[in-house]
């Protein structure tokens, strides 16, 4: 069997994926967008994650997780997600954290041992929790915020907080992670207007959802993740050789 990970060395070469390959990263929440990111990235060849969440595959995350299949509803979303991501390395280290990120529980995460956290949370006040932490561990970290009711993956964005002007949890995120004194924080957010053509009777504030939108996220946050970890030094040597400020390579 030839190395997996062979057509990605050709890209970036023998160091530059040994780089991605000596990391460690932490995702919270693996749900649509989060189950994508983490796949992305051990087919990039991240070889060492963790992965939290206390919820289950339900049927309605048929549409829009990795992990969910008809085989797996009911299951832990960890445990699926394990079972998925060893069946494409064996060789992979999996951290499984059945637990809900709150006031209590977040100083068990130990943040400081990961090169970087990925938040894909779907609540706002844990995800103040957790962008704290981090910025006081002073490990980077990326936000998700709100891929329901949007239909067009082409307008998904990454970059600074600030220049979210259309997502209301960015807006909202914005204020609050002022108030704690942080001024810059990387996020993914759309541009789309938010919009659905009906309401479920039995949960009104439920968010309509497709397949692309969540799986796009989750690819485009494992991109900018591996950049990150690749391209940690500006002037640092880039992908094909070529020398620019590491900024020419977000996503803005």
């Amino acid at each position: 069997m030839k190395n997996i990970y062979e057509r990605t060395q050709m890209l970036l070469g023998a160091d530059m994926l040994k780089k991605i390959q000596s990391k460690k990263i932490i995702v919270f929440g693996v749900g649509g967008v989060g189950s994508y990111a983490l796949e992305a990235l051990v087919r990039a060849g991240i070889r060492n994650v963790a992965m939290v969440d206390d919820d289950v595959v339900e049927p309605s995350d048929l549409n829009r997780m990795a992990a969910a299949l008809h085989s797996t509803v009911g299951r832990r979303k960890i445990d699926a997600m394990e079972e998925r991501l060893k069946d494409i390395n064996p060789e992979v280290t999996i951290q499984k954290l059945d637990q809900r990120l709150n006031t209590d529980s977040i100083s068990g995460f130990s943040l400081a041992q990961y090169d970087y956290i990925i938040d894909a949370i779907d609540e706002m006040p844990e995800k103040l929790i957790l962008i704290e932490t981090a910025v006081k561990a002073g490990v980077p970290i990326i936000s998700v915020m709100n891929t329901g009711n949007r239909f067009d993956p082409v307008k998904l964005r990454i970059g600074e907080i600030r220049k979210a002007s259309v997502c209301t949890m960015a807006k909202n995120m914005k204020k609050e992670l002022a108030g704690l004194g942080i001024k810059q924080h990387k996020i993914l957010y759309s541009i789309e207007e938010p919009h659905r053509e009906e309401v479920n009777d039995e949960d009104p504030g439920i968010s309509s959802s497709i397949s692309f939108v969540p799986a796009a996220a989750g690819i485009l946050i494992a991109a900018e993740t591996v950049k990150d970890l690749i391209f940690t030094v500006p002037g640092d040597k880039l992908l094909f050789g070529i020398k620019k400020p590491v900024q020419q390579y977000r996503v803005e």
